[in-house]
């Protein structure tokens, strides 16, 4: 094919997205981890699976970067998971470190790519990224705001027995507990959501939806969610690599947008073949620019932590 991706970290998010990238035919896919055989192996196995998913891209599994080379998109999941009880912040020091060393291998192969940042504490990695790859900032984009507007989104399909294709969300802010769910911009078939359920359940929603990551490490006990966060970086990955100019909420860096500065946060964003082409400003509440500032407040001291480090 003419495009590439790649992937870096071989677990459960990278495969996934591996799969995911392969079986929609977006592009070749080079999938990278540090542990000897396991990128390999699980390139092998998609490869082999390819015949009955009837489609003809190329997945190589590596230990290093040389491969990447020529990447149009690099999407970064290496890092260690979150596991129960621990906070996004408690892997601040580690994920810190890798990303910092993988994104300076992908940036020297790819000088062109854009890059998405799965890997936790999200936002806070988004400015590691940003910093160690030396790209404009429209090329580093966080993968926040997708997947947890995919979760708003499944709740609300959930409460009212309703297509989730019939329902658009959007979730600004940080990925964490800060996050933004916007009630007044949701919406089923064009109706907001708010003329058709009681505040009482946007709000347990809404709760729920902020909670989606800890809800689903809670009960796996030995890991944490793979699909959607997977699905949420390959629609983002499908909307540059075919120049769609698809509204998104993303994590960028914001330059006084929303009253913000410096800072990477989830807001809407036009993503293309130039990575961010186009950050949207919608009008917000003052509750809701409160929140928006709150969840920035959170996300600068990761950043400000990261400092001492």
């Amino acid at each position: 094919m003419d495009k590439k991706v790649t992937v870096v970290g071989a677990g459960n998010v990278g495969a996934t997205a591996a799969q995911r990238l392969a079986e929609k035919e977006l592009a070749d896919v080079v999938l990278v981890d540090i542990v000897e055989g396991v990128p390999q192996g699980k390139a092998l196995d998609l490869t082999e699976a390819a015949p009955i998913e009837k489609h003809d891209v190329s997945v190589t599994g590596v230990n290093g970067y040389e491969e990447t080379a020529g990447s149009d998109v690099i999407i970064i999941t290496a890092g260690i998971p979150r596991k129960p009880g621990m906070s996004r912040d408690d892997l601040l020091k580690t994920n810190a470190g890798i990303m910092a060393n993988v994104t300076r291998e992908v940036a020297k192969y790819s000088p062109d790519a854009c890059i998405i940042v799965v890997s936790n504490p999200l936002d806070a990695m988004c400015h590691v990224a940003y910093q160690a790859s030396g790209f404009p900032k429209n090329r580093v984009i966080g993968m926040a705001g997708v997947l947890d507007s995919a979760r708003f989104r499944a709740f609300i399909a959930m409460e009212l027995s309703v297509s989730v294709e019939n329902i658009h969300a959007f979730v600004l802010g940080g990925h964490g507990d800060t996050m933004v769910p916007l009630p007044r911009y949701s919406t089923v078939a064009g109706v907001p959501i708010t003329e058709l359920m009681s505040p009482e359940r946007i709000e347990a929603l809404v709760k729920r939806t902020a909670s989606g990551g800890a809800e689903i490490v809670s009960l796996l006990k030995t890991g944490s969610a793979y699909y959607a966060p997977a699905s949420a970086a390959v629609e983002m990955a499908e909307a540059i690599l075919k120049d769609k100019k698809k509204i998104l909420p993303c994590a960028v860096m914001l330059e006084g947008q929303y009253g913000i500065k410096d800072l990477f946060i989830g807001v809407p964003v036009k993503l293309g073949a130039g990575g961010v082409e186009e950050i949207m400003e919608i009008r917000l509440t003052d509750e809701e620019s409160a929140a928006l500032h709150k969840s920035a407040a959170a996300v600068q001291s990761l950043v400000d932590a990261m400092a001492k480090l």
